[in-house]
C-alpha cells in the first residue's frame, strides 16, 4: 500500500514556548522583555521577517524599550544579535535552550533558528549613559544564574557586548522630600556613575508654583494645541518632571510632543518613555534628537534603500522623505514607485528627480498606486505625435469657379 502524505491547509496557528523558558527565564523578566522575546517566537514559528520598529509599534514602546529588551536576553544566552559592518542589527539568532541540557552545541549545528529584521541601529557601548556593571558588583552572593543554553548554528563572538545587565541593589538611593519647584541647574553626573531619572511625587503646591512661571503659560498652550485638549494636572506634572529631573529646554520639549504626535501617540506615557531614552542618550537639542530619530525611523531607511542609499541620511534628505510622507501625503508604497522609477532613470541627484516625479503626482492628484496607471496613460497620449496632414488631392489643385446656374438657364430662355 503506498504512503499516505498528511498536511494543511494553513500553518500552525500557535506558539511553542520552552518550559525551560518559564520554570528558569520567566520570572524575573519585566513586562516589556517578555512581549519582545514571546514576539520573537511567534514570528520565527511563523517564517516572517520583523524590525525594532514594528515591535515597538506593536506594543506601543519606543525602539530604546525593545533594543534593551534584546539585550536583556543576549545577556541571558537566550539570543544572539547579529551586526553588520556599520553596528546595524541585522539578525536575530533565537537559542535553543535544550541544547545546553542534553546535548553539545556541535551536535546541534544545522538547527538554526532565526530572522533578519530590517536595518536598526544599536546603541553604542561608549554612550554616554551606558550601563554597565563591573565584576565587583556581581559578588558570589549574588542570584545564581539559570543553566546557559548553547546556540544552535555558529555565531559570531565579541560582535556586541550586552551593556543592560542587573543592578546591585542599594543603587540608588531614595528621592528625599520634595522641594518646590525652581529652574535646576545642569548638573553632570560623576564619572562613571548613572544618573537616576526616578519621577518624583510632585506636590499641589510644586505644581502651582510650576504653573506660575511666565514661560509655563507659553509651554502648556503648545503642549496642549499638539494633544488637542486641555492637560491633566499628571501630564502637567510630567513636563514639570522633564525640566527639573531630564534638564530638558522648553525647544526640546516642544520637539518632543511634536515628534510624539506626528507618529499618533498623544499618551503621555509613551511620551515619558521617549523623554527618558533621550536623556539616557545625552540628547539636549532639537537637532540632536533629530538626528537620533532618523536612526530609527522605518520609514526612512526604506525610502533610502529604495534609491539605493546607504548609510545614515542628510539632514536635506530627510527633509524630502518627510515631505513626501506628511506635506504629499503619500503612502510607502507610491514612494517606492518612484524611488524604482528614478533608479533606473539616473545615477546622480535621485532625491531631486525622485522629488520631480512625486510632485508631478501630486499636481495630477495621485493618492494611491492604482491611481499612476491612469497618469501614465494620460502622459502617453500627450506624447503620441500628431496624425500628418492628409495630402491635396492631384485634380483639385487649380482654383475652382463657381456658377449660379439657375440665372443662365434664365438667361438662355430670354434670348
Amino acid at each position: 500500500m503506498a504512503h499516505l502524505t498528511i498536511y494543511r491547509e494553513t500553518t500552525p496557528d500557535s506558539t511553542v514556548v520552552s518550559n525551560i523558558f518559564i520554570d528558569e527565564y520567566m520570572r524575573d523578566a519585566n513586562d516589556a522583555q517578555l512581549k519582545v522575546y514571546f514576539y520573537l517566537l511567534r514570528m520565527m514559528s511563523a517564517r516572517q521577517a520583523t524590525s525594532v520598529s514594528d515591535i515597538a509599534d506593536k506594543f506601543n514602546h519606543t525602539e530604546k524599550d525593545v533594543l534593551r529588551a534584546l539585550k536583556y536576553w543576549q545577556g541571558l544566552k537566550l539570543l544572539d544579535l547579529d551586526y553588520d559592518n556599520e553596528k546595524n542589527l541585522v539578525g536575530i539568532h533565537i537559542r535553543d535552550l535544550s541544547a545546553g541540557r542534553e546535548i553539545s552545541s556541535e551536535a546541534n549545528s544545522g538547527r538554526a533558528s532565526s530572522f533578519v529584521p530590517a536595518p536598526a541601529v544599536a546603541p553604542s557601548a561608549s554612550s554616554r549613559f551606558s550601563r554597565t556593571v563591573s565584576s565587583e558588583t556581581m559578588s558570589a552572593d549574588a542570584a545564581p544564574q539559570p543553566a546557559m543554553a548553547v546556540p544552535s548554528r555558529a555565531v559570531l563572538t565579541g560582535a556586541v557586548t550586552a551593556d543592560i545587565a542587573p543592578q546591585s541593589s542599594g543603587a540608588v538611593a531614595e528621592d528625599a522630600a520634595p522641594q518646590p519647584f525652581s529652574a535646576p541647574a545642569q548638573v553632570s553626573a560623576p564619572a562613571g556613575d548613572v544618573p537616576s531619572y526616578k519621577k518624583p511625587s510632585y506636590s499641589a503646591d510644586q505644581l502651582k508654583a510650576f504653573r506660575d512661571r511666565a514661560e509655563t503659560a507659553q509651554l502648556l498652550f503648545i503642549a496642549e494645541s499638539y494633544i488637542g485638549r486641555p492637560l491633566t494636572p499628571p501630564e502637567m506634572k510630567t513636563i514639570l518632571y522633564f525640566i527639573d529631573v531630564l534638564h530638558f529646554s522648553d525647544d526640546l520639549i516642544d520637539y518632543l510632543i511634536q515628534y510624539c504626535v506626528d507618529k499618533g501617540k498623544k499618551d503621555f506615557k509613551y511620551i515619558e518613555k521617549v523623554a527618558v531614552n533621550w536623556a539616557e542618550e545625552g540628547i539636549t537639542t532639537p537637532a540632536q534628537a533629530q538626528k537620533q530619530i532618523c536612526r530609527y525611523d522605518k520609514n526612512v531607511y526604506t525610502v533610502m534603500n529604495g534609491l539605493g542609499k546607504s548609510g545614515s541620511p542628510t539632514r536635506k534628505e530627510v527633509e524630502y522623505i518627510n515631505r513626501w510622507i506628511k506635506e504629499y501625503g503619500f503612502s510607502t508604497d507610491v514612494i517606492l514607485e518612484a524611488c524604482e522609477r528614478t533608479v533606473l532613470a539616473t545615477d546622480k541627484h535621485r532625491f531631486e528627480y525622485a522629488e520631480g516625479i512625486l510632485s508631478s503626482w501630486k499636481r495630477q492628484n495621485v493618492h494611491h498606486k492604482s491611481d499612476i496607471s491612469r497618469v501614465d496613460e494620460a502622459y502617453r497620449q500627450r506624447q503620441k505625435p500628431a496624425a500628418p496632414p492628409k495630402p491635396a488631392n492631384r485634380f483639385n489643385q487649380f482654383t475652382q469657379n463657381s456658377y449660379d446656374f439657375a440665372a443662365l438657364e434664365e438667361e438662355l430662355i430670354s434670348n
